[in-house]
């Protein structure tokens, strides 16, 4: 079974956190919550609180395929100035394991150089964070190890984009028919 961790930072997105999360269990992906605050309580930029699975300190990534940054702000901001994360990111693209950041989140991986020569789009306005990246403003882009997605409103076809990866389209498109997804 593919091994997901999605970081979570106080001010993360809501329906780009959780969204992907339910869709990829719904998939039969093991998906894990990470909290990178220091406290398994994480608040949203709309102040729900969820309660993170597990700590950044106590997780090794060695066994993740796949590695999420959802969006929101100062959510994405959080996860970019977290050493931790940052090194966990670099490590997993160096084995060129999947990695995929929505909305505000996909300026993690410009800033650490990772979308250099791809495609990829992200929340209009953070272009000139993804350094060297073709922007596509597309409401989800695959360029080979890395899936992006432009915000809010693309959080679904985000999330089957990267169910896809592991379970392929006949399993997505059961999955959207059962969701009452056009």
């Amino acid at each position: 079974m593919a091994k997901v961790y999605e970081f979570l930072a106080n001010g993360f997105e809501d329906i780009e956190a959780l969204a992907p999360v339910d869709v990829l269990r719904r998939g039969g992906l093991d998906v894990k919550t990470v909290s990178v605050s220091g406290d398994l309580m994480v608040s949203s930029a709309h102040g729900v609180q969820v309660k993170a699975d597990m700590l950044f300190e106590d997780v090794n990534f060695d066994d993740a395929d796949l590695l999420l940054i959802p969006g929101g702000m100062p959510g994405a901001k959080n996860i970019d100035e977290h050493d931790g994360v940052r090194r966990a990111l670099v490590a997993h693209a160096a084995n060129e394991k999947l990695i995929g950041a929505i909305c505000a989140g996909p300026m993690v991986l410009g800033h650490l150089g990772l979308l250099r020569g791809k495609k990829a789009t992200c929340y209009p306005g953070f272009e000139d964070q993804l350094d060297g990246a073709v922007y596509t403003a597309a409401p989800f882009t695959i360029d080979g190890n890395i899936i992006t997605g432009k915000g809010p409103g693309a959080t679904l076809a985000y999330a089957y984009a990267l169910l896809g990866q592991f379970k392929g389209e006949r399993v997505v498109e059961e999955l959207k028919k059962g969701m009452m997804y056009n």
